[in-house]
């Protein structure tokens, strides 16, 4: 034992050296080992622990996740439950709304379709009393040669006038839009006024002078034609003057009256041989009318009058339409109220879609156990071996 096993450099060392070493060694590997094995002790503890904790949140996020379930769907049944009660309100109050607009326009447009039938009626019976009154007309001047013997007598002459002026008239106008032999505020009695949209009436005279043109169309030398044209000058310029100073009343009447003369030969005799005259009449605002002329003015009247009337009726309706719109804009008005609510609706609906996707994407995470420790740390655990060092 005491020989020499080993020598390294200067030193010699025996068996009994050599194998005091080796046992040493051995010992302190096996020290080594049992340290090492007391620390992987203490490593799957830690990981036992860390694993149970975690068994514990996973099983207090799923009953968590249970009861947020539940309560989403409680608060989704609820939702539908307030939308089909609102959306039954809805259809009830629109169904409502338009049964009574299409009741309101229904009436109007029965109503509007009535009065025109009406217009168009009396239109028509209108025109056929223009188809006649032209056919009398066209009668009447076939007869201008029995007139001559008519005219000879001033009396029955004013009587014709004044029938032929008073059965233009009645042709023309309703019973209410003229007056024969009216008095005005001066006393005058003319022959006709005819009643005219607002408060002044236009004066109609029948009275005009024939003696003049019956010495004219008579006379068989040029001195007495001349002289009758100076008569028939002065009678109509008289009868004029008289015309615009009895009968023009302002604020009473129209500005201008209408002298009838009683056959379209003489009206035309009148133009044509007599046009200063005619026009003196018409600088005095007095016009000179044929029975053609009276007719047509009759119908620039009665088309005044009918006009008069509509717009009358024209404002009732526009009332109407006016309380339609209002009715129309109050409904426009709640509509956009309720679509409002419904886009509300419609974005706390896409909200919850939101929360919902979230929740099933960590339900997903978390059925897949795919945790970041980063986000959720780990709480820290003593170490029982470190606790008891």
């Amino acid at each position: 034992m005491n020989d020499i096993a080993l020598t390294i450099g200067a030193h010699a060392f025996t068996y009994a050296q050599v194998a005091l070493g080796f046992a040493l060694a051995v010992i302190l590997l096996l020290v080594l080992l049992a340290r090492s094995t007391a620390r992987a002790g203490r490593e799957r503890s830690l990981e036992a622990a860390a694993a149970a904790e975690r068994a514990r949140e996973f099983d207090d996020k799923v009953a968590e996740m249970t009861r947020l379930q539940a309560e989403m769907q409680g608060r989704m049944q609820t939702m539908a439950e307030i939308f089909g009660t609102r959306q039954a309100d809805l259809a009830r109050l629109l169904s409502e709304r338009l049964d009574g607009l299409q009741h309101r326009v229904g009436q109007g447009l029965e109503t509007t379709a009535r009065q025109t039938s009406e217009n168009i009626a009396r239109l028509n019976e209108r025109l056929a009393v223009i188809d006649a009154a032209q056919k009398n007309l066209t009668d009447l001047t076939g007869e201008v040669v029995g007139l001559k013997d008519i005219l000879a007598n001033k009396q029955a002459r004013g009587a014709y006038g004044q029938g032929r002026m008073e059965a233009i008239i009645r042709d023309g106008l309703p019973a209410g839009a003229y007056t024969f032999q009216a008095t005005l505020s001066n006393r005058t009695r003319p022959d006709c006024l005819v009643h005219l949209p607002g408060d002044h009436p236009l004066v109609i005279d029948a009275k005009f002078p024939l003696e003049g043109f019956s010495a004219f169309r008579e006379a068989n030398s040029e001195e007495a034609r001349r002289q009758a044209g100076q008569r028939v000058k002065a009678d109509v310029s008289t009868h004029v003057r008289d015309i615009a100073e009895k009968y023009l009343i302002p604020g009473e009447t129209q500005d201008m009256a209408l002298l009838f003369v009683p056959s379209e030969a003489i009206y035309a005799d009148l133009h044509e041989h007599f046009d200063d005259v005619v026009q003196r009449a018409h600088r005095a605002r007095v016009v000179v009318v044929s029975p053609s002329l009276l007719a047509l003015a009759i119908q620039v009247m009665q088309a005044l009058v009918r006009d008069a009337r509509m717009r009358e009726e024209a404002q009732k309706i526009q009332v109407e339409v006016r309380r339609l719109l209002d009715d129309v804009k109050r409904l426009s008005d709640r509509v956009e109220k309720l679509d409002t609510h419904f886009r509300q609706a419609q974005e706390d609906v896409g909200q919850i879609r939101i929360s919902t996707d979230k929740i099933v994407k960590r339900g997903e995470r978390i059925d897949a156990l795919e945790f970041d420790d980063a986000e959720q740390p780990r709480p820290a655990i003593a170490s029982p071996v470190r606790a008891a060092e």
